[in-house]
Order: structure tokens, then C-alpha cells, then sequence
């Protein structure tokens, strides 16, 4: 089956995404007393309050022009469910259900594919056996050219395992991640790397690889650089609506002043409830599905 997914980048004009929303993932205050803590979520999130915040976030993405479609609640789903971006990856032999690093979130592919399968979206495969793979480890750079980190939720496997269901049109090009703070962390490649164009994007080099921040040099990729006090409040946790067209977690004013100055349209969304308590921002509540 052929399906248009468009343009393979992270930067093109948003026209179908996937989501969970906050009423769909966390459900009840019962569901969120049971589970937060165990997946490392900071503090308790406010049931009300995330409602509130998503349906605000959700608005932005549909204002940009963007088909929402909306994922259903399923059993074995945990409240990292609204993280959709991880649970899938978009190639263009179809939608690929990964092996999460994470055990808890493991469910969430089979849900997400399945669900999208009855929509029409064709299925590219499954990582299996002792690969992990994760959505927020890989960064179309163009068509042909695919970006993987490799860290506690993404390994070598995983990554050797989408080279070959993907097939030599497209290139992977694998960097490792550092340790920071652990295997019980999130952090994948995205948390320092953010597309906002052909030619720019968000970033946070302290934590990135040398040789991946010369290989995007090289592509003549220039930078926004989030400062350093920036980082842990999502600043680079940037998700483009389109070219330099870009949504952020609100509470980082210096790196929205330098996105702005590199000709960025910026919208800002309270996300105290929604992303900062359990480290997912605008890019991982939303699985991009089709970008112009």
C-alpha cells in the first residue's frame, strides 16, 4: 500500500499528527496517584489543570493547519502514553512500531499502529528481539538522511533493525549519547536537538556529541543555542508547526529571544502539568504523521 506522508523532515508544515490527550492518557486521579512515581515523573500531576493545558496545546497545533488525530485509551497504557511521539516512527515504507527502552511504555506501539491501521496508515515493520528503539532518538535531516542517538533508549539493534526495514534509499547516521543522569532518565536526542528548517535548529551542544554537531555543520545547519539555565525547563524541546514556525514550553524566555531573532515565529504553552512533570515536551506529545 502506498501512502503520501509527505515531506521526510522534522521541520515541514504539520499537516497530520497523532496524539493522546491528557483527559485519554491519565484518565483519573487514581490512575495518576498509582503510576507517577514509578516513571519518574518529578510530582504529581493535576488532573484539571493538564485538561486545561492540553486543550490549549491542542489548539495551537490545529490554528497551524494540523489534522489532530486523536489515539485511543487501551489497557497495559501508562500516563507516558500522551508522549506519542516515541511509540512510532514514520518511514517511507510506513509507520514502524518500535521496542521501547522504557518496559513501562512497551504496550503503546501495538495500540498506536493498530489504531492507525484502521485509519489507513500502512505498517513498515516492527523492532523485535534485543533492539530498543525510541521515536524521540531520531531527526529526519532530508529524505535520505536519518539521524539516530544511541543511548539507554535506543541501542545498536534497534537502530541496525530500521536501517533494514527502511531499506539503502535511506542513510542512518548513529551518534552515541552521553550518560547524564542515568538509565531511569529520559533523554534521547531530540532533548538536544530540535529542527526548526532546512537550515537551523534548536540545540543544546554541552550534551551533544562532538562529531554530531560538525556532521550538522557540515549540512550547513546553524544554531539557537538554549542556554544552559534553559535546559532543564524544556528549552530545547521545540516542536516545528512549519518552517521556522515553531511551539515551546513556556518559562524560557531567552531561548524564545533567540529563536525570535533568527526570524522564528514562537508560540508558548503552559506546560507545568502536561510536560514539565514528566519531561515531555511539544515535540514528544505529538507524533508527527505528515509534513508538507
Amino acid at each position: 500500500m502506498n501512502y503520501d506522508f509527505g515531506k521526510f523532515n522534522n521541520w515541514g508544515a504539520l499537516k497530520k499528527v497523532a496524539v493522546r490527550d491528557a483527559a485519554t492518557a491519565f484518565q483519573s486521579d487514581a490512575k495518576i496517584d498509582a503510576e507517577w512515581k514509578d516513571l519518574n515523573y518529578h510530582s504529581r500531576p493535576d488532573l484539571f489543570k493538564a485538561k486545561k493545558q492540553y486543550e490549549a496545546f491542542e489548539a495551537i497545533l490545529k490554528s497551524a493547519g494540523a489534522e489532530v488525530i486523536k489515539l485511543p485509551a487501551a489497557d497495559g497504557l501508562t500516563l507516558d502514553a500522551i508522549y506519542t511521539h516515541d511509540a512510532l516512527v514514520v518511514t517511507p515504507k510506513g509507520l514502524v512500531m518500535p521496542r521501547m527502552g522504557k518496559v513501562q511504555r512497551r504496550k503503546e506501539a501495538e495500540v498506536n499502529g493498530h489504531a492507525l491501521a484502521k485509519l489507513g496508515f500502512p505498517n513498515g515493520g516492527l523492532i523485535g528481539g534485543e533492539g530498543k528503539l525510541e521515536g524521540g532518538d531520531l531527526v529526519w535531516i532530508d529524505e535520505h538522511t536519518l539521524l539516530a542517538g544511541i543511548g539507554y533508549r535506543t541501542n545498536l539493534e534497534g537502530v541496525r533493525q530500521l536501517q533494514a526495514l527502511m531499506g539503502p534509499k535511506v542513510k542512518i547516521e548513529a551518534f552515541d549519547m552521553p550518560h547524564y543522569k542515568g538509565r531511569s532518565d529520559v533523554f534521547h536526542l531530540m532533548s538536544c536537538l530540535s529542527p526548526l528548517d532546512k537550515d537551523l535548529a534548536v540545540v543544546y551542544p554541552p550534551l551533544m556529541a562532538a562529531r554530531q554537531i560538525e556532521f550538522l555543520e557540515q549540512r550547513g545547519i546553524t544554531f539557537v543555542e538554549v542556554p544552559e539555565e534553559e535546559f532543564d525547563t524544556m528549552g530545547c524541546n521545540v516542536l516545528a508547526l512549519g518552517p521556522r514556525h515553531a511551539v515551546m514550553v513556556d518559562g524560557n524566555p531567552e531561548t524564545k529571544r533567540r529563536m525570535e531573532a533568527a526570524g522564528v515565529k514562537v508560540e508558548v504553552y503552559d506546560g507545568s502539568e502536561i510536560s514539565r512533570k514528566g519531561e515531555g515536551g511539544p515535540t514528544c506529545m505529538t507524533r508527527p504523521l505528515v509534513r508538507g
